[in-house]
Order: C-alpha cells, then structure tokens, then sequence
C-alpha cells in the first residue's frame, strides 16, 4: 500500500484517519469500528462492502 495514498485518505462515514492492516489487507476505522478491504491493492472505500469489527467474524467456519 503506498504511504502517500494512506496519508490522504479518511474513513468515507466520519473522515476520521485510517490504519492499514497489512495481514488482512484491510484499512480500520476504531472511531466507526469498520474495517475497509483492499482487492488488488485498491482501497475499497464503500460503507457497504466494509467489515463490521464489532460482529462476529462471518468468515468463520460454521461448527461441524
């Protein structure tokens, strides 16, 4: 992910700043509790497509 990229964008819902996950390849929002994915190294910056941090991980595998 490219520094002067993160330096300049905000989360879309409070522009508050972000930090970038690079494990999960997310950018997190602790003021809204959401965690934006990054496809292909693009930021994706929709409310909708972000990860609700607050749930439970619902890319957990169901109990056999």
């Amino acid at each position: 992910m490219d520094t002067q990229l993160l330096d300049i964008l905000v989360c879309p819902i409070c522009k508050g700043p972000l930090h970038y996950d690079k494990k999960a390849q997310e950018l997190i929002c602790n003021a809204d509790k959401l965690a934006y994915p990054i496809r292909d190294g693009i930021p994706i910056m929709w409310a909708d497509q972000a990860r609700d941090l607050t749930s439970p991980a619902a890319d957990a595998a169901p109990a056999a």
